[in-house]
């Protein structure tokens, strides 16, 4: 599955959206922590591609099948331009710069190579591992967001 962006704001929303309208059929229930996670990191990567490169770009979404509970949900961006992703150091000020800290943070895995004049951004999610850590922090009774910084401005 492959949604064309425009470089445009705007089309973050609707990179999410359409994100969000493919998990029927695949297992992943629309409103739990995976899907929770993945619309996050949609926004992330066509974020980066909308703001720092001004070209069109491609999403990609691979699903699994609901009768997979081991799979791998991975996310592609590829866009035209051939200057590479690097990650930054945001001070506490900063609106901006955590995007692909936030990458990291959240997917199992993730990368990314050239391709052609352009390149491809990518990140996975094991869906047997969140299945796992959602298990047990539900079953003890502890919160899903346990062990998650954050600061409430």
């Amino acid at each position: 599955m492959q949604l064309e962006i425009r470089p445009d704001p705007a089309e973050v929303g609707r990179a999410r959206r359409w994100a969000r309208s493919r998990l029927a059929g695949s297992g992943i229930e629309a409103d739990g922590p995976l899907a929770e996670t993945l619309i996050l990191l949609v926004s992330e990567l066509v974020t980066n591609a909308v703001v720092h490169t001004g070209c069109p770009a491609v999403l990609r979404l691979s699903l699994p099948g609901a009768a997979q509970d081991c799979a791998t949900v991975r996310l592609e961006v590829a866009d035209r331009s051939g200057r590479a992703p690097v990650p930054r150091c945001a001070d506490g000020d900063a609106t901006g710069g955590r995007g692909l800290a936030l990458v990291d943070g959240l997917a199992d895995r993730w990368g990314w190579s050239s391709e052609g004049a352009g390149k491809r951004i990518w990140c996975e999610l094991d869906r047997a591992a969140e299945s796992a850590a959602s298990a047990s922090a539900y079953g003890s009774g502890a919160s899903a967001y346990e062990g998650l910084a954050y600061e409430a401005v």
